[in-house]
């Protein structure tokens, strides 16, 4: 197929460009969610790159995403740090969405770590609690994996009996013990195409479903990462609980005022949990 043999190639010269410009071949990859970005701050950096000085990298339209990939050290470790991602709903095909993915784990990233923001289904988990994901449901309609398979990737069919690491969740909520932060829980997350916010109804339906938590994020990379054997934690910052029977508008600029206040939370915890892989 003439889409799959383009992609390949647009993979192939982005690595291709890393190896001539990276500092390093990352141990693991930090994915950074809306409103979130400033865990950025916390790495040695050694080299900062905008995605749009990144041959092929889509470009984020979201203004809570600010775009940079960092190259830099924290706590012993090479990693490479996504600053914003990329949104099905943005126009982006769930392939291109997980391109940055597919290319740090072919500079040899073994590690995926990931936070987004999610609104709470689950009306025990009350907004700024961190929700450790433990399984998903891919509502998105579209699977980055379509296609051709190419072997050297990862197989045709991936196992996804337990997507995210068994051991690194034990890390995580160990973790979060040790810095004494409250309201850590571990959940199911359910991912939707999005961008429109859920209706009554649909919250009410995502409930039933055995979802935790809703967003619009995540799935197709986690994916990829999978794909690519690499172990992967997701975390989520709950930033507002959808009650189907006492419904409130959901605000964009209160959703990110909220992760932005967990922001340092979330930060001291991924730094413990860093330290600990």
């Amino acid at each position: 197929m003439k889409d799959a043999d383009e992609y390949q190639k647009r993979v192939e010269e982005c690595v291709s460009f890393f190896h001539d410009t990276a500092p390093f071949s990352p141990d693991l990859i930090v994915q950074l969610g809306t409103g979130l970005g400033d865990f950025g701050n916390r790495v040695t950096s050694e080299r900062s790159l905008p995605y749009s000085q990144i041959p092929h990298f889509p470009q984020s339209t979201v203004d809570s995403h600010s775009g940079n990939l960092i190259f830099g050290h924290l706590n012993g470790k090479k990693i490479a740090v996504l600053q914003g991602r990329f949104h099905h709903y943005e126009g982006y095909s769930t392939r291109e969405v997980a391109f940055p993915i597919r290319v740090l784990s072919l500079l040899g990233a073994k590690t995926f770590l990931l936070t987004n923001a999610a609104g709470g289904l689950n009306p025990l988990y009350p907004p700024g609690t961190i929700m450790v994901l433990r399984d998903h449901l891919n509502f998105l309609g579209e699977n980055p994996l379509r296609g051709p398979n190419i072997e050297n990737w990862g197989p045709r069919f991936p196992d996804l009996s337990t997507p995210y690491s068994p051991k690194l969740i034990k890390t995580a909520l160990d973790s979060a013990s040790h810095c004494k932060i409250k309201n850590v829980v571990s959940g199911v997350y359910v991912c939707i195409p999005g961008p429109s916010l859920e209706t009554p109804a649909e919250t009410r339906w995502l409930r039933s479903c055995g979802a935790d938590a809703v967003g619009m994020s995540s799935v197709p990379e986690i994916i990829v990462a999978i794909h690519a054997g690499m172990d992967v934690l997701g975390l989520s910052v709950i930033s507002n609980v959808n009650d189907p029977d006492n419904f409130e508008p959901i605000i964009l600029e209160d959703i990110i005022a909220t992760t932005k206040a967990m922001g340092p939370k979330l930060e001291r915890l991924l730094v413990e949990i860093i330290g600990r892989i």
